[in-house]
């Protein structure tokens, strides 16, 4: 069957969906303090690790 489409205006040009807003001052804080933590848990942990591991073998000797 036939529709007549000439009398339809064009469709609006494609956009991209909006992006989330940028971080807040506050939440830019948040996240470097917890990025932070993190690398120093990375460095200081297997060193804790190690001696609690050395400690046990101690305490077994």
């Amino acid at each position: 069957m036939f529709v007549d489409f000439r009398d339809q205006p064009p469709p609006p040009p494609w956009q991209p969906p909006p992006r989330r807003p940028k971080l807040t001052r506050r939440e830019e804080k948040a996240l470097a303090a917890i990025i932070g933590f993190n690398v120093i848990l990375l460095i200081l942990a297997p060193i804790g690790g190690a001696t609690l591991i050395g400690a046990l073998a101690l305490l077994l000797r």
